[in-house]
């Protein structure tokens, strides 16, 4: 199975998110931060992630007379690079969008599960605009974004520190535009 299909799976993405930051969680774990994720499934998917170089064991213990497991995501784990995003059909993109907006609902289910959910208090926010962009101005935004965002990617846990879920979501919502038309200005037929 290679990385882009591997990872256009809500479970295995959420285990992914899950393992963030250098957390080492078992199986048993993922099980209790996922409750509505079966445990034969749950395994199933552990062992794909593993077995595909993307978990690595850090420690092993018995439990119960069975051995149980920690995991963490391998740093050096494989990507869905610019060439494999390329590749992927659009049938691909759209199996990875709707994983990736499986893990959110899930996500954000367990969030509002919890005792001490207080969306307010935690400055939560799922807001939608759209924004009217040239080519060069989206690359502009990504590039800053990347700017903002690539050093707080590297905070690891810490006192103080809670994991966030950030998920931007661009793409056009309209046709697209030829180039010697202004852009935001709209045809009247």
């Amino acid at each position: 199975m290679d990385t882009t299909e591997l990872l256009l799976h809500p479970v295995r993405l959420r285990v992914v998110h899950a393992l963030a930051g250098d957390r080492e969680l078992t199986t048993a774990q993922l099980c209790e931060r996922m409750p509505d994720v079966p445990k034969v499934t749950m395994y199933r998917h552990v062992a794909l992630l593993a077995g595909a170089g993307f978990l690595e064991v850090t420690g092993e213990q018995r439990v119960r007379g069975t051995v149980e497991r920690h995991y963490r995501l391998r740093q050096d784990r494989p990507v869905v690079d610019d060439d494999a995003a390329t590749a992927m059909t659009p049938d691909d993109h759209r199996r990875g969008f709707a994983a990736a907006m499986a893990v959110l609902i899930a996500e954000f289910n367990a969030y509002l599960d919890r005792d001490d959910a207080d969306p307010v208090a935690d400055a939560v926010s799922y807001r939608q605009g759209t924004i009217w962009l040239s080519q060069d101005e989206l690359a502009e935004m990504t590039a800053q974004l990347r700017a903002v965002l690539g050093p707080r990617l590297a905070n690891r846990p810490a006192p103080g520190r809670a994991p966030y879920l950030l998920s931007p979501v661009h793409f056009p919502v309209g046709p697209r535009l030829p180039d010697d038309r202004p852009q935001g200005h709209s045809q009247v037929p």
